[in-house]
């Protein structure tokens, strides 16, 4: 899991609070941080003929090519980012990181 030094390596470090000004790549960077981003947690995949779909039901399963205790993908606008473990907060469903993937540009 990165530590901040990763994450200031990746993203370059914001100007701390006692500096005058911002140097202009800490500005622009920092325009990202407001940036939103669709992501979405892969539980698994299936292949299934579109006659086989058409005869799910309620009550349906498919079965996916993941086990109960696999990791599951982490997508960040179309791009594998991470994988972790879902788990359920409260009422919902959330998803705790546990690999980082490397980004390659």
């Amino acid at each position: 899991m990165p530590d901040q030094d990763d994450i200031d390596a990746m993203f370059g470090e914001m100007a701390g609070a006692g500096s005058v000004r911002a140097l202009p790549e800490q500005q622009e960077i920092s325009a990202v941080y407001d940036t939103e981003v669709e992501m979405s947690v892969v539980l698994g995949t299936s292949t299934i003929r579109v006659r086989d779909l058409l005869k799910l039901g309620r009550g349906a399963i498919v079965e996916l090519d993941r086990k109960i205790d696999d990791l599951s993908d982490i997508v960040v606008s179309g791009r594998m980012v991470a994988r972790g473990e879902v788990t359920i907060v409260e009422d919902k469903i959330a998803v705790t990181f546990r690999e980082f993937a490397r980004i390659n540009n």
